[in-house]
């Protein structure tokens, strides 16, 4: 076997967990279903014997629709006259975490858009009144850029984690999916900020998103390992209606699945996420996730009402099983596959 052969660069990365960019470019290109069977196998294994069969439940409470952001891709652009807006309040949002906690959540992930109404006088209260109300859990935020001072000041008021996308990690692809007046260099920087502040820190990108080719992808898998973060969320990339990329073609779920392998195998002890998107996409998505090498959920914990008005893209499912409350359905689903609910806060374990 050639010392390039897909089969090759895959047990090099199980053994040594990474990979020059041109190595993960052939990894990507030579894709079949026998290498990703073979690649899945492996993030299982690996995925085992650091996390067991336990997979963690997140509690999703999306806390606002509003943005002040324009991203080409995104529902909830500001651009997007047809979105439907709403903002929870932090009483909204305690109450939320409250029935979470009953459901046996340990973790409450608070995602939104660039809302300018949760400043550091809104948010540091709320996130001090979750961490006083529940010690045991974590509290994770997922609200887009924000100053270094106060991704520091929300780490004083006791937030654990933060997760921020990073899209791509190529400067020239960036800029294609976003407005001039986003910055590739400033999200960068805000992820390398965050772990300065001692947050577990989550990046990630979409799979399949306009003008992405495997040399993008290749690049993302390169500053995964370079970054190495406690968390990466990928998920396949879906058109919003209401979008410059409305007509484009959605990512593939059996790439997704594929790069959730590799980045297993790349870093072992990630916090890997099945998708709400793997989900939409493919009834069976999220439980394929799993199989090649997730191990975070994020059931919905918002208000019923406004479930359906965070519409990142089309279809998003966000009722039955993708529900907090519908946690016997999910836990029936991960014992079919051999997997069981991690109790706990499920932190990322160091190796």
């Amino acid at each position: 076997m050639s010392l390039s052969a897909p089969e090759a660069l895959l047990e090099k990365l199980a053994a040594e967990h990474r990979l020059t960019e041109t190595e993960y470019r052939r990894l990507i290109e030579a894709r079949t279903p026998e290498l990703a069977s073979a690649a899945a196998g492996k993030a299982d294994r690996v995925r085992r014997e650091i996390y067991g069969n336990g997979v963690f439940l997140r509690g999703l409470i999306e806390i606002s629709s509003i943005c002040k952001n324009d991203c080409y891709y995104c529902g909830l652009r500001r651009s997007n006259a047809a979105c439907e807006r709403y903002r929870l309040s932090p009483r909204e949002i305690l109450d939320c975490a409250a029935e979470g906690y009953g459901l046996g959540f340990r973790t409450f992930v608070l995602q939104g858009g660039e809302d300018g109404y949760y400043t550091d006088e809104v948010l540091c209260p709320l996130v001090a009144e979750l961490k006083a109300a529940y010690p045991d859990c974590a509290v994770t935020l997922s609200l887009g850029e924000r100053g270094a001072e106060s991704f520091a000041r929300l780490r004083e008021a006791g937030a654990d984690r933060y997760l921020l996308r990073h899209e791509t990690a190529d400067r020239a692809h960036y800029e294609k999916l976003h407005p001039p007046e986003m910055s590739f260099t400033h999200r960068m920087d805000c992820l390398r900020a965050l772990r300065e502040l001692g947050y577990q820190v989550g990046c990630g990108f979409m799979v399949g998103s306009p003008f992405q080719t495997p040399a993008e992808l290749a690049k993302d898998l390169v500053f995964i390992g370079d970054f190495r973060p406690d968390m990466c969320g990928i998920g396949p990339f879906i058109p919003h209606h209401d979008t410059p990329f409305r007509d484009e073609a959605a990512g593939s779920v059996e790439l997704t699945l594929y790069l959730l392998s590799l980045i297993r195998l790349i870093h072992p002890p990630v916090l890997l996420p099945a998708t709400t998107a793997l989900g939409t996409l493919d009834p069976k998505g999220r439980e394929k996730g799993i199989l090649a090498g997730a191990n975070v959920v994020m059931p919905n914990l918002s208000p019923v009402a406004v479930r359906k008005k965070y519409e990142l893209y089309d279809n998003k499912i966000c009722t039955g099983e993708e529900s907090a409350q519908c946690l016997g359905c999910l836990t029936g689903r991960l014992r079919s596959i051999g997997f069981e609910p991690a109790a706990g806060r499920g932190d990322v374990k160091l190796i």
